[in-house]
């Protein structure tokens, strides 16, 4: 038996390399060897969901929680109504609950999917924004260790004392907040409190998570400080408050799997609430509290929100319901690869049922020194996407100075 747990986990796609979906690999090998798969999930991926519905998959139902354990209470703090102050990022309503929690000999979980200690620094000075050598990334401070580093390519530098670009001095101002800053602000409003950060600049190795997870899990922390490192399995008998510092993070950007990871996400780190006998209570800050996941997690409407979701891949021909397929064509000489990618355009073979957009600058259009631009292939599920693209590949050969990448069924569109 092959048992893929949390099956919708957007880590299963790799995209470097050899590029291959696991869970779907998982499915494809239980064939080949007559065995049973599991995908397990309470937030299943509307691929498998729409198998599920269709009969191609048999579906089994978990309707309660282990135990007397109970569904925590979500709630929606809109931050136009309830601000934090300025310079802050936790509002007052979470404030007021995080104290009855401590109050209580509670513990809390402060949840931002965003390493470091804010996203941009830049220089008030010139206006500069940090980024890696040869890239579009910004830069990520992280003041634990004092460095600037590239969460994409993987450059490192000391932050500076005065902007590389214009020379000001003690002009670099740090922009947003990562889980350290969410941490400096929760030791400053409760002092007396003992907090953890849990990340992967924090937690080494597994060992490492094995060692933090089991000290929360025993008591020795009353504030967790959490990347999605400890928003999926873990189980904390004294947590009982979830509050999510930025709710509407995962909902920015075109991909078209936003919605239905923030759903997934948000209810998988309001779930590590209230998993014993006390109830939980999760609070999520939004700037959007009338947006669709936001109301279908307030009102834990987990198949409603699915339903609507379904519909309107559908409506638009979107996976489950359609195909999709990326064409990422990278190159260090702009020009030469504008050329290329126009003319790989024009030769895409007329087929019924396929339309082909693009080519456009990919949004992280300059990496490690390479252009790059994007092409997307959308097609109906009747359509063999592998013939067209072996067809498409086969009437122009790139220059040697271009990579052409093909990503059947893309995950990230960056």
């Amino acid at each position: 038996m092959i048992v893929v747990d949390e099956e919708h986990d957007g880590s299963y796609k790799q995209e470097d390399g050899f590029i291959y979906q696991a869970r779907d690999l998982a499915v494809a090998r239980a064939k080949i060897e007559s065995c049973g798969v599991i995908l397990a999930s309470a937030t299943p991926s509307l691929e498998t969901l729409w198998n599920a519905q269709t009969g191609r998959y048999r579906w089994v139902r978990l309707s309660d929680r282990h135990g007397a354990a109970v569904m925590p209470k979500v709630e929606l703090i809109d931050l136009r109504a309830s601000p934090p102050e300025p310079g802050r990022w936790l509002s007052p309503r979470l404030v007021a609950a995080m104290t009855e929690t401590l109050d209580r000999g509670e513990q809390s979980l402060l949840f931002l999917n965003r390493r470091g200690y804010a996203p941009l620094v830049l220089c008030k000075a010139c206006g500069e924004r940090m980024k890696a050598p040869d890239s579009d990334s910004w830069l990520v401070e992280h003041r634990y260790s004092g460095r600037l580093i590239c969460h994409l390519t993987g450059f490192s530098m000391a932050k500076p004392d005065a902007c590389p670009y214009c020379g000001a001095k003690e002009s670099l101002i740090s922009i947003g907040p990562g889980v350290e800053r969410v941490e400096e602000e929760a030791r400053a409003r409760f002092p007396g409190a003992r907090l953890a950060v849990f990340s992967s600049d924090t937690v080494a190795d597994a060992d490492a998570a094995r060692t933090m997870i089991e000290a929360m899990a025993a008591g020795a922390f009353d504030i967790m400080v959490a990347t999605q490192s400890a928003a999926k399995g873990h189980n904390f008998p004294g947590l009982t408050l979830v509050g999510v510092v930025d709710g509407d993070l995962g909902l920015r950007g075109g991909d078209l799997r936003a919605a239905e990871r923030t759903f997934q996400l948000l209810m998988q780190v309001s779930g590590r609430a209230g998993r014993h006998e006390r109830p939980g209570r999760a609070l999520i800050q939004t700037w959007t509290p009338e947006h669709a996941v936001m109301q279908a997690l307030a009102a834990g409407d987990r198949d409603g929100f699915l339903a609507v979701e379904l519909a309107e891949r559908q409506a638009v021909g979107l996976p489950p319901f359609g195909r999709l397929a990326a064409i990422i064509l990278s190159g260090p000489d702009a020009s030469v690869l504008e050329t290329f990618a126009q003319a790989f355009a024009a030769a895409a073979p007329n087929g019924q049922g396929v339309r082909v957009y693009g080519p456009a600058d990919a949004p992280l259009a300059f990496v490690r020194g390479q252009r790059r631009k994007r092409l997307l292939v959308q097609a109906e599920r009747s359509v063999d996407l592998q013939a067209f693209l072996a067809a498409w590949r086969s009437r122009l050969k790139p220059p040697s100075s271009i990579r052409l990448t093909i990503d059947v069924d893309p995950y990230s569109f960056l």
